[in-house]
């Protein structure tokens, strides 16, 4: 049974524009996806997590759903389960979201690293995944900067991988920036918030990025502007977004954790994010009746 927890008020009836221009990622601190944005334009983000499993229908359900939206795909880990191996990207993952490849930009989940190396997510979406050593990138989209982490390898303070953060976000000083990372900072739900990843939020924070997408959890949770430590603020804070309802089956929620603004469970559905030239809005499309389940919207920071 479906459960909606705090419905929040917000913007009604978001336009959905098509995406412009659609090039290959990029893996250091040059290049765009589209060009620089004029008022009025926007680029339209599809996002989820925890995607394929052969045990469910939920794939199928969320797939049909991109058959009829435009725009941008970010895949936000654990997309084949169980283990991401290569038959069950092949078998489980191909026939659904894998028709959507050529615009979907990935993030690797530890269901992906239960195969050594996570040699078949790196197979699939090749240099669409980032070198294997580190599977994190970013790219340009229009004004925006995207970021695509990896925590399941090394993010603690002074790694490879949050040096390379701070200096990518020192490159590409955008108004606008998003972030994806398959483990939440904060979350409800059975696995619970994640201190691991608190170096590359604070990162992340220090360098005035507006949202943070992740998965693990299979459920939707928004919450309101955080600092790293957990602290609501509203000034400076990330809006972030547990997305795990790409297919995978459902977790419950266990304990409303601080910050927790709407929460909804035994749902799947997609993201869908309108990036605009100073602002953002989000929606939540369930795929079951294809509902608008939250949405809302505001000014970059």
């Amino acid at each position: 049974m479906r459960r909606r927890i705090e419905r929040a008020a917000g913007l009604a009836g978001l336009g959905v524009a098509a995406l412009a221009g659609c090039a290959g990622p990029y893996y250091g601190t040059e290049g765009v996806l589209a060009g620089a944005m004029e008022p009025g334009d926007s680029i339209v983000v599809l996002a989820a997590g925890d995607i394929a499993d052969c045990r469910t229908r939920g794939d199928e359900q969320t797939a049909a759903m991109l058959d009829t939206l435009p725009g941008m795909i970010l895949a936000l880990g654990d997309n084949a389960y169980v283990d991401g191996t290569e038959r069950e990207y092949r078998e489980c993952y191909a026939p659904t979201w894998g028709r959507h490849r050529d615009r979907t930009w990935p993030a690797p989940g530890n269901h992906d690293y239960n195969t050594p190396g996570a040699a078949p997510y790196y197979a699939y979406y090749g240099e669409r995944a980032g070198t294997p050593e580190r599977g994190y990138y970013s790219f340009g989209a229009g004004d925006w900067h995207i970021v695509m982490l990896n925590s399941n390898v090394d993010a603690t303070p002074g790694s490879e991988q949050e040096r390379w953060l701070r200096a990518d976000l020192a490159a590409n000083p955008t108004r606008c920036a998003v972030a994806v990372i398959h483990h939440p900072r904060f979350s409800s739900s059975w696995h619970g918030s994640n201190p691991p990843v608190a170096s590359l939020w604070q990162a992340l924070y220090e360098a005035g990025v507006d949202l943070v997408l992740s998965g693990h959890d299979h459920v939707y949770e928004r919450f309101l502007r955080m600092a790293p430590d957990g602290r609501a603020d509203p000034e400076r804070g990330i809006r972030s977004f547990v997305v795990g309802t790409g297919g995978a089956r459902h977790y419950p929620f266990v304990r409303a954790a601080p910050g927790s603004a709407y929460r909804l469970d035994g749902s799947w559905g997609v993201l869908r994010l309108t990036l605009r030239q100073d602002r953002y809005e989000w929606e939540f499309l369930d795929a079951g009746d294809d509902r608008s389940m939250d949405h809302g919207g505001e000014a970059c920071r």
